[in-house]
């Protein structure tokens, strides 16, 4: 019933008629900063005595719009309303479901611009990762759409005589989504949609550090008439909002991206068994990465430095695939440090309104975070850039920073970042940089650099992640195109963007008839 998929492709800013139309979109949004977007529960917009502001992580002074904070008890009657619209969306025929998605990606890709400018504001992204979020919220919609009607056709079964055999997968009921801030519209969406054109409704808490753009989708879904309670807008504290739906006897799942420590205890939680509760929980768990790029002694250095700045230091490092660790042969250890370091010295930096490579990190929290990493790689390795000392100024802003020999099992290079710190080791031969590419608790994204079939064989074999990328950089997935998810501490193995993606908020139904 729809046209094939295809991946939204991205354009090139340097060229005038996409910057110019991005610095029109920053404009009108501009115009529209410092609203407050409300708690929405099955169509009943609330308000509450506590009201948290978004503020651009790189001016401080400007607040890009307000929330309401949700009550337990209002996470409650969220689930409540949720459960309630299950009862007429899960009947919904999947195809009128599909068509929502389709209708919501058309509308984002009009304003395709301007979704990305909030992000710039809020998540202080470049124009090019801002535009490329909501690429990729597009390309899930979309696909997603299809992939739901294939999922909900019937599905064959070997014949018996006398009998009609058939399998069915329905929907499971409510869902907590839990989103994070750093992919704030492409995620969120893709967690959000993918629960709900399979039939399930939804509790959305979105992340505390970009509800806005959460907001402003919710009222995208609310202008394409998607019925109340099928999705509802429930910002506030995780330590509050989120600890209630993750408990909830009702919830029926929790779809999660964030950190490994908040992931564990999430998981941990949803494990236990509630009274009232008739299920077992389902988790899908997207988390963190420690990831890594090999550099073969036969590389082409000057491309392998190009894409280890592009994987290490856009959008400040604040990617689970970003590579955190730069494994390099000996023979080529220090020219390529060289060339790493010159090109990263080069970005620009400060507030991405005007333009810049880097941003701001996204809050205090993560400022402090990363300026302890950076005194760590002090003290633990031989210091290539520094990013100067801890000086906030009218933003978060954090240098590119790169230390080398750097032990690879030192905190450096086991604990994730989550910011512009690259830690480079030294590996004596191939099979010695991928055992140190394996000895973390992760697995999520890894690339390896090599001219010798031999060592790109043994890397697809043995390099243990859930995103193998060879000869190219550790970042930039695409729908469909290379399925999202890691391994370990990394998350479920779930793969967003994947054709097996949806059969997680399905269940399995066998009916057989006798003739």
């Amino acid at each position: 019933m729809f046209t094939p998929f295809k991946n939204e492709l991205y354009v090139d800013f340097s060229q005038p008629e996409p910057a110019n139309k991005m610095k029109a979109a920053l404009d009108l949004v501009g115009s529209q900063l410092g609203r407050t977007y409300p708690i929405t529960i099955g169509g009943e917009q609330i308000t509450t005595g506590s009201i948290a502001s978004s503020v651009n992580p790189a001016l401080f002074s400007q607040v890009v719009g307000l929330t309401p904070d949700a009550t337990a008890e209002l996470a409650d009657k969220a689930v409540l309303a949720a459960a309630e619209a299950f009862k007429t969306w899960s009947k919904t025929p999947v195809e009128d479901r599909a068509r929502y998605l389709v209708k919501i990606a058309a509308i984002l890709r009009r304003r395709i611009y301007e979704f990305s400018a909030w992000m710039v504001y809020e998540s202080s992204k470049s124009y090019l990762e801002a535009y490329a979020d909501t690429a990729e919220a597009i390309d899930f919609l979309e696909f997603y759409a299809r992939e739901a009607i294939r999922w909900c056709a019937p599905h064959p079964t070997t014949g018996w005589p006398g009998e009609e055999n058939t399998v069915e997968y329905l929907p499971i009921g409510v869902g907590a989504v839990i989103p994070p801030w750093n992919f704030p519209l492409a995620i969120m969406a893709g967690m959000t949609m993918s629960a709900v054109v399979t039939g399930n409704t939804v509790v959305l808490k979105p992340a505390e550090q970009s509800p806005i753009v959460a907001a402003k989708f919710f009222e995208v879904l609310e202008s394409v008439g998607l019925p109340a309670g099928v999705v509802n807008f429930v910002p506030g504290p995780g330590e509050i909002v989120g600890e209630a739906l993750t408990g909830h006897p009702f919830v029926r799942f929790v779809s999660f991206t964030g950190s490994k420590d908040v992931g564990l205890h999430i998981y941990q939680r949803i494990a236990t068994h509630q009274p009232g509760q008739k299920w077992m929980k389902r988790a899908i768990m997207e988390m963190g990465g420690k990831d890594a790029i090999v550099v073969d002694e036969d590389a082409d250095l000057d491309a392998v430095a190009a894409d280890v700045v592009a994987s290490a230091f856009s959008f400040q490092g604040q990617k689970c695939s970003a590579c955190s660790r730069l494994i390099a042969h000996t023979g080529i250890y220090e020219p390529l440090i060289e060339k790493v370091a010159e090109l990263a010295s080069k970005l620009s930096i400060g507030n991405p309104v005007e333009g810049t490579y880097m941003g701001a990190v996204i809050d205090a929290d993560a400022y402090a975070r990363i300026h302890r990493y950076i005194e760590i790689g002090r003290a633990e390795g031989r210091t290539i850039l520094d990013p100067g000392d801890a000086n906030a100024c009218d933003g978060w802003l954090v240098g590119p920073a790169i230390f080398a020999d750097i032990a690879p099992q030192s905190r450096l290079a086991q604990e994730e970042v989550f910011g512009p710190v690259l830690a480079v080791l030294r590996a004596e031969s191939f099979d010695h940089a991928l055992d140190i590419a394996n000895s973390t608790d992760f697995g999520l994204t890894g690339a390896a650099y090599s001219n010798k079939r031999s060592h790109i064989d043994k890397a697809r074999r043995e390099f243990h992640v859930g995103n193998l990328y060879l000869n190219r950089k550790c970042t930039g997935a695409y729908v469909d195109v290379q399925p999202f998810g890691g391994f370990n501490m990394s998350g479920t193995d779930s793969k967003a963007g994947g054709r097996d993606y949806l059969g997680l908020f399905l269940q399995a139904k066998s009916i057989s008839e006798r003739w």
